[in-house]
């Protein structure tokens, strides 16, 4: 067949995309399992650095050091451990979506403006080589700009004072509200107070530099202010009584013993 005629170029061209397309699912089949493996160490990465137990310059063994954090899964309602749901299947995104395990949110009461959540949710335990509970750290996410950001807060044995707080996912603008993965950033946070004496929510996550240099005052970065205010949103709805508020409760009570 002459290579001018129509029927070989449309017959060449359409084998070309079939093999290509073979090939390129097969690799995603193949190479799926290992895509995984590398989801779950990152995001095992970040759990840990928000606790304090990773340093991301320094590196570290992320298998073995998470072998020290106590994964549960609780009922947002009750704070409750869910026990007959297995915390290393479980996926609170997929379960947001599902009618049974996941519910909407009013909009009244969505501050996060997430629309819908999972019913239950993954929370971390640190325990100390005493077996005490030295570190939780508990999901977060919300509305920015551009995206939902999604990150780790983790908290002293008080259940009040910031340990270390880490975004691993959102679409936000570098420069500017990309910044709020920026380690600078995230330097401000350990010691941080979200509660105050009376055990009410008091915290303030600035749209730039705080004018209040104290514990319950976080600087936002200057160009970001929707971006700071959907994580001064999220924290708030989080820590409140509609996010973890029932968890932490129950926690520090099993913490006080």
């Amino acid at each position: 067949m002459s290579n001018d005629r129509t029927l070989k170029i449309v017959l060449v061209a359409s084998l070309l995309c079939i093999v290509c397309s073979v090939l390129v699912s097969t690799a995603a089949v193949v190479l799926r399992p290992l895509q995984d493996i590398n989801s779950q160490l990152d995001m095992r990465r970040n759990i840990l650095m928000a606790a304090g137990l990773y340093d991301a310059e320094t590196g570290g063994d992320v298998k073995e050091i998470f072998k020290s954090i106590e994964t549960q899964v609780v009922e947002l309602e009750t704070g409750e451990i869910a026990s007959d749901i297995d915390p290393n299947t479980f996926d609170p995104r997929q379960a947001a979506k599902d009618p049974k395990l996941g519910e909407a949110i009013p909009s009244e009461e969505d501050l996060a403006q997430i629309k819908r959540r999972a019913r239950f949710q993954k929370i971390y335990l640190h325990k100390g080589s005493s077996g005490a509970v030295d570190t939780v750290v508990l999901p977060i996410n919300g509305l920015g700009l551009w995206s939902t950001l999604y990150g780790f807060i983790a908290l002293e044995p008080d259940l009040e004072t910031v340990k270390g707080l880490v975004y691993y996912d959102h679409k936000e603008t570098p420069g500017l509200g990309g910044e709020v993965d920026n380690p600078k950033w995230r330097g401000q946070w350990p010691g941080k107070v979200l509660f105050d004496e009376s055990g009410e929510y008091d915290f303030k996550v600035h749209k730039g530099p705080s004018p209040i240099d104290g514990p319950h005052d976080a600087d936002g970065v200057s160009g970001a202010t929707i971006t700071l205010r959907g994580v001064d949103n999220m924290l708030r709805y989080w820590m409140g009584d509609l996010g973890y508020g029932p968890t932490l409760e129950r926690l520090k009570k099993q913490i006080d013993g």
